[in-house]
């Protein structure tokens, strides 16, 4: 009974549920903590902190391969958090993520 119960636990890992995620940051001065998160199989989660004293702006664009880039915008005053989703119609096996911050 031990062996099946191993082997089960061995055929249905956890961790290949999740993606890969591949994140450019250009914060250009902002104190920004960027953390990502998978949404499922098709759908991924930016959130965005700014630890800063100052408002900062920051665009986010979610790249999945062959499907169109989605962006989304955030304005976060000092201290707050935001946090931004994108879904897409395909399986993401790889999400790419570009973060431009600026100060307000």
């Amino acid at each position: 009974m031990r062996k099946y119960l191993i082997m089960l636990a061995l055929l249905c890992p956890a961790a290949a549920l999740a993606f890969a995620f591949e994140v450019e940051q250009q914060l250009n001065g902002a104190e920004i903590a960027v953390t990502t998160a998978d949404l499922g199989n098709n759908g991924a989660s930016v959130s965005l902190h700014n630890y800063g004293q100052q408002a900062a702006v920051c665009t986010v664009r979610f790249r999945n391969g062959p499907e169109s880039p989605r962006t989304r915008k955030a304005r976060l005053a000092a201290g707050e958090t935001a946090h931004l989703t994108a879904r897409f119609s395909t399986t993401v096996i790889k999400m790419r993520v570009k973060v431009e911050c600026k100060q307000d």
